[in-house]
């Protein structure tokens, strides 16, 4: 059973969090401090470190959530599923259920803001980059273990994992240069850019 002091701990990480998120969000990501997350929750820097390292961490700890929940439901995914059904099916599960899993750190519409963010601020998206290619050699091996493979000796897991986080990559851009930045709106485009990636790949782009 969780006790009171683990309790208090938890709201002062989430009460962390959101105020770093909220902060990225309208002050923008470089010019707001540690300092300034730890006075707007009223609490020192030296107890913000204790949940985060830095802001690069408070900026991703939602997403690393999400990811690590998508991770999992990959793996969970039924065996005779091809890979990429199974990671097509195990992130439109994710974007259905997100709210779910969001809700109870920050607000999906705080999240999604974030996500814009990420995008448009360059450090962040060099952090996101470099953090991505991690969770999709995770993937890769999760994919691996599902076949029988050895994902250091055959290739096409690490094939398929960034052929799917190539559209995951166009998809995060063209929902953050567009005009709807809803759940619903990322969600609609990333399975019409799932939808186009056999064709993309195999098709005749050419009219006849």
């Amino acid at each position: 059973m969780e006790t009171l002091r683990e309790r208090k701990k938890q709201r002062t990480r989430e009460a962390l969090l959101r105020a770093a998120l909220e902060l990225f969000t309208t002050r923008g990501y470089e010019r707001t401090t540690i300092d300034d997350v730890a006075d707007a929750v009223g609490v020192s820097q030296r107890t913000f470190f204790r949940y985060f390292a830095g802001k690069e961490e408070a900026a991703f700890a939602v997403q690393d959530l999400v990811e690590e929940r998508f991770v999992a439901a990959v793996r969970a995914r039924p065996a005779g599923e091809t890979p990429l059904e199974a990671l097509r099916h195990a992130l439109t599960e994710g974007w259905d259920r997100l709210s779910e899993d969001v809700e109870d750190v920050v607000p999906v519409e705080l999240y999604l803001r974030m996500y814009r963010l990420i995008e448009s601020t360059p450090v962040l998206l060099a952090a996101h980059l470099r953090r991505s290619a991690d969770t999709e050699d995770r993937i890769a091996r999760v994919l691996a273990e599902r076949e029988g493979l050895d994902v250091d000796a055959d290739p096409r897991p690490r094939i398929a994992v960034a052929a799917f986080g190539g559209v995951m990559r166009v998809t995060e851009r063209q929902w953050s240069l567009g005009e709807d930045f809803s759940l619903a709106a990322i969600r609609a485009l990333t399975t019409a850019y799932l939808d186009q990636v056999g064709p993309a790949l195999t098709g005749n782009w050419r009219a006849l």
